[in-house]
């Protein structure tokens, strides 16, 4: 019987992900290219990293997730140093240290990190008793928060919640008692003023005083989210269809093929747009959870788990701070906007999923 699936599975692939991964992929190159002013030279670039992003979840994908485990204290580590060596010698664009140059190609090691930091914690407590008592709990924090600084440092805020929210999903979903829940959320509020004073830049603060009053200084701090609001509105139910954006087209409408192509998006497709690709997404966190659900393992469960979690706080975060919800943190809405080393990751931990799934089947059959 084993035979008999390997020739009839030669691919390790679950295609309901899949599917929907290429749904989201097609619909971003076409919002790209009008984002970006019917430039094909840009959709060129966005269809190779889109390749090399289904290149890597196609490898993962293939390999048993046991073979993986031995090689994320390794990983992790690794991205750790390649940290280490942006605050040294990255290259420093926009007035922020985040970008490693290698000659051919130049990369962000912190997006690496939002896969590292759950597949070590999981990886740490995969062969532990849960929920973690508090001495292991205590070490997976600092797991979290060492990434987490680095990454703050450069300065880079956006991305070090996102890393830091991808290992308390495995906390959560290891168990943690609601009692330890409270206690960190109230330490929080009590330190929020610290934080405030002492860590945060001034164009930091400066974005968190926009979100409630960008009116302020329409032409400056507030100017993105108020064109981004406009661009929204203006597309009404229908919108005003492809390639007839005003906001964008016209150039008002800021980074409009990277943190704000969901604006764009949302102007020429309207409401039923926004729908069909909210849809999209739903579909793919459903069918994360439900092979999260159907894992055979607690360091599958709680891999999957995590990365499914933090795959809808991307979505969550690009779409609220582009609809005034949430401050601007500069975090690219999934498979949609242009970029390189988040598709990379984002397929990457897809990948890691299929895998979980895929071979899950394999082992029963």
């Amino acid at each position: 019987m084993q035979t008999n699936w390997r020739n009839n599975h030669f691919l390790h692939l679950d295609k309901p992900l899949l599917f929907g991964l290429l749904l989201l992929s097609g619909i971003g190159l076409f919002v790209l290219y009008s984002a970006g002013d019917q430039n094909l030279d840009l959709m060129l670039r966005q269809m190779l990293r889109l390749l090399v992003g289904f290149g890597i979840m196609l490898l993962l994908a293939q390999i048993q997730i046991q073979h993986i485990v031995r090689w994320i204290p390794w990983l992790y580590l690794g991205v750790i140093v390649l940290l280490i060596l942006v605050l040294a010698i990255g290259e420093v664009s926009n007035g922020s240290q985040r970008w490693l140059n290698i000659g051919l190609f130049r990369f962000q090691p912190s997006e690496v990190m939002k896969l590292a930091v759950p597949l070590m914690v999981t990886w740490y407590f995969a062969d532990k008793a849960l929920p973690p008592n508090y001495g292991r709990l205590l070490l997976a924090i600092l797991i979290i928060t060492i990434p987490v600084i680095l990454v703050s440092m450069q300065p880079d805020l956006g991305t070090s919640l996102l890393i830091a929210s991808s290992g308390l999903f495995v906390l959560l979903l290891a168990g943690i008692s609601w009692r330890i829940i409270f206690g960190i959320t109230t330490l929080g509020t009590l330190l929020a003023p610290i934080f405030w004073i002492f860590i945060l830049h001034e164009y930091q603060k400066e974005r968190i005083r926009t979100l409630f009053y960008p009116e302020k200084d329409p032409l400056g701090a507030g100017y993105h989210i108020i064109q981004s609001k406009i661009a929204i509105g203006s597309g009404g139910v229908y919108g005003k269809g492809w390639l007839n954006g005003t906001q964008s087209h016209l150039q008002f409408l800021p980074e409009r093929t990277t943190d704000f192509i969901f604006a764009v998006y949302s102007e020429e497709f309207g409401l039923i747009g926004v729908l069909v690709l909210l849809s999209i997404y739903i579909f793919i966190l459903a069918r994360g959870v439900y092979i999260a659900i159907h894992a055979q393992d607690t360091f599958s469960r709680l891999l999957v788990g995590s990365l499914i979690l933090t795959f809808f706080v991307y979505i969550f975060v690009n779409m609220g701070m582009v609809i005034g919800l949430l401050p601007v943190v500069g975090l690219p809405l999934p498979l949609i906007s242009y970029g390189g080393t988040s598709i990379v990751t984002l397929m990457a931990g897809f990948g890691l999923i299929m895998a979980v799934h895929t071979h899950r089947r394999f082992l029963s059959s």
